[in-house]
């Protein structure tokens, strides 16, 4: 009898021993199939994901003819994520230089010879400043209005060459030239040695390739957190009840002074500043550098 149950406190003590291991082998074989499948994830990453979502606008109305899209599709490859410290990252910005509740005004599609100096001039009677993310060759026919901006003590962006908001499907030869050549004009129109220090992709098409590109010559890829869909022209009071309601998902608020009358922007921008104002909310330049 003795001899049995020992017998069989040793089947019982080989069977946990064997639960045992074969659980330590589950246990392995799931971490390493989480350990292949969990994606690889760099500064910004999600960031860039939610930008894009946020950022799909509808085509906006123009008035220039080479807003027509061209090209073909290109692969995308991955972007390099992060930066060195005071160097430019190619993550896509939002977040303010001046921090705590400070709100970034950025204006595009301009300079245009009727909206650019009215938006200037609400800037200067409440003392903010704005970033204006300029097309090319907009900024090519008005140099004055650049030099005008960046006399005023606001920041240029670039917002390429022809607004084309398939950009992202384009080859990246096709991207570069709308980057590169857009921040050469622009610059050429400031004069001065201005730069340049931002980059928008249109319709928020941003690529890896775009986004290194513009990092690579001194631009921070810029996003928003707020569109007042000012284009389709609701009305002043709905684009200011729009940045009302949505100013709790982030500092950086997207306006336009070019591609058609703009009248309602100057209006609402007028108003958004006075309660911003009122609020001891001041106005701040988006981030360009990594911490």
């Amino acid at each position: 009898m003795e001899r049995i149950t020992s017998h069989m406190a040793q089947r019982g003590v080989r069977a946990r021993i064997a639960v045992a291991a074969a659980a330590a082998a589950v246990a392995a074989t799931v971490w390493g199939v989480a350990t292949l499948v969990a994606p690889a994830h760099g500064p910004g990453d999600g960031h860039d994901h939610e930008n894009v979502s946020r950022q799909k606008d509808a085509p906006e109305e123009r008035n220039d003819p080479a807003d027509d899209p061209k090209g073909a599709g290109g692969a995308p490859h991955p972007g390099s994520g992060g930066a060195e410290p005071g160097q430019v990252p190619d993550t896509i910005a939002h977040a303010s230089e001046a921090g705590g509740n400070a709100v970034n005004i950025t204006i595009d599609d301009g300079p245009d010879p009727t909206w650019t100096p009215k938006v200037l001039e609400v800037l200067r009677k409440h003392g903010a400043k704005a970033t204006f993310c300029m097309i090319g060759p907009q900024a090519k026919a008005h140099p004055d209005l650049v030099k005008q901006v960046v006399a005023d003590g606001n920041r240029l962006c670039d917002h390429t060459m022809d607004h084309d908001i398939a950009m992202a499907k384009k080859p990246v030869d096709y991207q570069k030239r709308q980057i590169l050549d857009a921040k050469k004009l622009i610059e050429d129109a400031a004069g001065n040695g201005a730069k340049v220090e931002y980059y928008r992709a249109p319709g928020g098409a941003f690529t890896p390739e775009s986004r290194a590109l513009a990092a690579a010559a001194g631009m921070r890829p810029l996003g928003w957190n707020i569109d007042t869909k000012d284009f389709k022209k609701p009305g002043s009071a709905a684009i200011v009840k729009t940045v009302e309601q949505e100013l709790h998902s982030g500092p950086t608020v997207l306006f336009h002074d070019g591609g058609g009358n703009r009248e309602q922007t100057v209006e609402a921008l007028d108003e958004v500043l006075t309660r911003l104002a009122q609020q001891g909310r001041p106005t701040g330049f988006p981030v360009r550098t990594a911490p």
